[in-house]
């Protein structure tokens, strides 16, 4: 079973990038195919040399595409049975990432995604983000799970082809949610496996300047494409809810509300609701739909 490890850049972050790249061709079982994606940049010039069996494979999109777009050309380009997505500034924290990930999908036919641990290098507490379930206290526990985090994940690529990979339109934010709820539909599994760890340095969503806009334009997107129209009524009411509860600026509310109605007036994509045993089976997992 073949791994591929697919990495978004800006190509503004070189010693981070050589670091992740590095980091994937040191898995110890070797074998690694590494696609860099240039996201409207040219990929740098790196010390990284892929030892015997691995190789490194360059893509340049002409403009900055989005996360999801630039994702699926490295998949694309991809030949591995199973694809690594890494952040660029992320890194694994040992050398058994790729055995332990292909032994589990190899001996796990239904399960189509792993999301990986998501660690501090500087030794702090982590962020409650990273682990994809409600119940978050404990990242060292693993489970099954509804979605995933893009940056730090292994997929399985037939499973990920089958559904359309990631939506495109949505750019930044959710992008994993909705791939992660068609993946279910058609009966596989997602697992937070806590025994895979990457390192990522802590930094804030709201780094990025349209966040709350995306961040509020992709969960309408999301309920629109998936849902079945009462769940997506409750989801898109029960996130209004929470973001006036829980966000306390202005210009952050204005910005949210901005990207809302986006979401509402614009096209979302293709529509395939979810079937409400796939709900069903969401709530029983411990995450329904609705939140």
């Amino acid at each position: 079973m073949k791994i591929s490890c697919v990495i978004l850049t800006m190509g503004n972050r070189i010693a981070e990038l050589d670091r992740a790249v590095e980091s994937a061709l040191g898995q110890a079982d070797g074998d690694v195919e590494v696609v860099i994606v240039g996201n409207g940049a040219d990929v740098p010039e790196l010390r990284a040399e892929p030892p015997p069996g691995s190789s490194i494979k360059n893509v340049r999109l002409p403009r900055n595409t989005g996360i999801p777009a630039g994702r699926n050309r490295g998949v694309e380009e991809s030949s591995g049975d199973v694809v690594l997505f890494l952040d660029d500034d992320g890194w694994y924290a040992n050398q058994k990432v790729a055995a332990h990930v292909r032994e589990r999908f190899a001996t796990e036919p239904d399960l189509a995604v792993i999301s990986f641990r998501v660690m501090d290098p500087e030794g702090g507490n982590g962020q409650r983000r990273h682990v994809p379930r409600l119940r978050a206290g404990d990242p060292e526990r693993s489970s099954p799970v509804t979605t995933f985090l893009g940056g730090a994940c292994a997929i399985r690529r037939s499973a990920f082809l089958q559904v359309g990979g990631l939506p495109e339109r949505f750019f930044y934010a959710h992008e994993e949610t909705d791939l992660a709820w068609r993946l279910l539909g058609e009966g596989y599994r997602i697992e937070y496996d806590a025994e895979t760890v990457m390192y990522h340095p802590q930094v804030p969503p709201t780094r990025h300047a349209d966040f709350y806009r995306l961040n509020a334009r992709n969960r309408v997107w999301l309920a629109r494409r998936n849902l079945p129209w009462p769940l997506a009524a409750l989801y898109l009411l029960d996130w209004v809810v929470l973001t006036l509860v829980r966000e306390r600026s202005g210009m952050a509310l204005r910005a949210w509300f901005k990207g809302f109605s986006e979401g509402l007036r614009e096209p979302a994509g293709e529509r395939r609701p979810m079937a409400w045993r796939t709900a069903w089976r969401m709530l029983r997992l411990g995450r329904p739909p609705i939140v």
